[in-house]
């Protein structure tokens, strides 16, 4: 599913009255939506399970660079602290409703998600449904730290402290809920049990965080390594593929085409015969996410570059500052 244009953020003031009508009949649903989602966190009483739970959450629907903060924070931690960290995804695509520990030699995406499938490519991933369950099995593994990747209106494991990744260009959009804009609730309202801010990227000051009073750190995702020096066909089925298609351009890879997929999206036969004609017709490789590397099966990798990315962080020290009180605390309780 590709988000529909009028959930975009009007940059021109004379066009944010467009598709004015649409937006009038999906209000009602809009607020349906909001006050289920509030009444859902209100009504709810958290559990707390026998580990450090941090999530990492977001407002709105769709990528906003969320899943490698959080293999970036779940790599910082391991190294600093000594502790053993697991990331902890809801599953999302994958027919598995765990509590199930995430492993690559023997799991799927159609098993377990695509995320977290990438995720356990550099540490230990796990996933759940139902995420009180796996927080308690987590911990009675021995997990000491969980890092919860999305979940920010999950209002049934208790959150130690949270983080809200915010993309820096995309904002929150039109700034209304779902249907009828990408929030999954209002602005003020995630905002306020939030603990800290990520801002991805670079963008228009988003003004709904700057008055949050919340701590705002930035932070980019930047290449590990540049691919081969040779032209290639890019093509993603991510959340906003086109952030994967200038990353590309930024680092001064020679994409002769670009070719975004939904996301989520399950490669199929039809689709890979087609994207190796078109990288044949151009001159040119496959490169793609690692996100949709993992997605596809061993055989359809062939041939195929995925680009390894990593997240760096302004300010560390000053939110290892935030972290460290967190991760004391919680073990003081």
């Amino acid at each position: 599913m590709r988000e529909p244009r009028f959930w975009a953020r009007d940059v021109d003031p004379r066009s944010r009255e467009a598709a004015p009508l649409l937006r009038f009949l999906l209000t009602p649903l809009a607020w349906m939506y909001a006050e289920i989602t509030r009444r859902k966190i209100a009504s709810a009483t958290p559990v707390r399970v026998a580990a450090t739970v941090i999530c990492i959450g977001n407002l709105t629907a769709g990528g906003v660079g969320k899943s490698p903060v959080v293999a970036a924070l779940r790599a910082h931690l391991v190294t600093k602290y000594r502790k053993r960290v697991a990331t902890l995804s809801r599953g999302y695509g994958g027919r598995l409703q765990g509590p199930t520990k995430v492993d690559p030699k023997q799991h799927s995406a159609s098993d377990v998600g695509d995320e977290p499938l990438m995720l356990s490519q550099a540490g230990e991933s796990w996933i759940g449904a139902d995420r009180v369950a796996a927080g308690r099995a987590m911990a009675e593994e021995g997990v000491e730290i969980i890092l919860m990747d999305d979940g920010h209106q999950n209002p049934h494991l208790f959150k130690d402290f949270t983080l809200i990744v915010v993309d820096a260009a995309a904002g929150f959009g039109n700034g209304y809920v779902i249907p009828k804009g990408p929030l999954r609730e209002p602005i003020a309202l995630g905002l306020a049990r939030a603990d800290a801010i990520i801002t991805m990227g670079d963008g228009i000051a988003v003004t709904d965080v700057t008055e949050s009073g919340r701590p705002i750190f930035q932070a980019a995702i930047m290449a590990k390594t540049a691919p081969a020096d040779s032209p290639f066909v890019a093509f993603a089925g991510i959340g906003r593929p086109e952030k994967f298609f200038e990353t590309l351009n930024q680092i001064g890879v020679d994409v002769r085409d670009a070719v975004p997929f939904p996301d989520h999206h399950v490669y199929t036969k039809a689709d890979l015969n087609y994207l190796t004609q078109l990288a044949t017709d151009r001159s040119a490789s496959l490169i793609t996410t690692e996100k949709d590397w993992v997605r596809m099966a061993p055989d359809q990798r062939d041939k195929i570059t995925f680009l390894p990315i990593e997240v760096q962080f302004e300010r560390m020290q000053d939110l290892d500052a935030l972290l460290l009180n967190v991760i004391k605390g919680a073990q003081d309780a």
